[in-house]
């Protein structure tokens, strides 16, 4: 099967995800937003477990792909380099990471019925723990895994909040303003004082 038009209709698919949901993601649909005759998608995943795979694995290649241009970067070396970098990557998903996002929340509804999605998803989740903590402590901050697993819980509970832009939540949870979310998750996870300046632990924070 011809490689290019395979990947044509696995972002089709994953486009027709994040539009539509679940219900609407069908052979018929892909083929329509892929501009290919009808029956191609069927040709390429001739079931609809099928189709949902080629989403979750196309969803995974650029969650890899953005990731690797992140880690061919420099990383932030001080706090207000991290907060550059939550900030983008918060402002990106309601700019070019939005329908890929969209369609792993439906992914991740999805595999409460079809857990074999979570093996596909999984690595997503499982990386950005791994990727963000090193990014805290690339930036000299006092971590344990526990403050970074916080942070990051709390990166990706704003996704779904961006993707829906309801004012009053948004205003509620702080995302109206970014920056200021950013640097209030910081201040409240790592505080900033005379006693525990930044980078430097408590002598008690061996026992955290």
């Amino acid at each position: 099967m011809n490689p290019d038009r395979r990947d044509r209709l696995r972002d089709a698919a994953v486009e027709v995800l994040a539009r539509d949901g679940g219900r609407g993601l069908t052979h018929r649909a892909v083929d329509r937003a892929a501009e290919v005759p009808p029956g191609t998608a069927k040709n390429y995943f001739p079931t609809r477990d099928a189709v949902l795979r080629a989403v979750a694995e196309r969803c995974l290649e650029q969650y890899l792909a953005l990731t690797g241009q992140l880690a061919a970067t420099q990383g932030p070396t001080d706090r207000e380099g991290l907060t550059v970098l939550f900030r983008s990557l918060l402002e990106n998903v309601a700019g070019p990471g939005r329908s890929r996002l969209l369609a792993v929340l439906e992914l991740q509804a999805e595999a409460t019925r079809r857990p074999w999605l979570s093996g596909i998803l999984d690595p997503m989740a499982s990386g950005d723990f791994a990727g963000f903590e090193l990014a805290q402590r690339s930036a000299g901050l006092p971590v344990t895994p526990q403050r970074a697993a916080v942070v990051t819980l709390a990166l990706h509970a704003a996704i779904p909040h961006l993707l829906t832009n309801g004012p009053d939540t948004l205003a509620a949870a702080g995302l109206d303003d970014l920056d200021r979310f950013v640097r209030d998750l910081l201040d409240a996870v790592y505080p900033t004082d005379a006693a525990h300046p930044t980078g430097t632990a408590h002598p008690t924070d061996a026992g955290d």
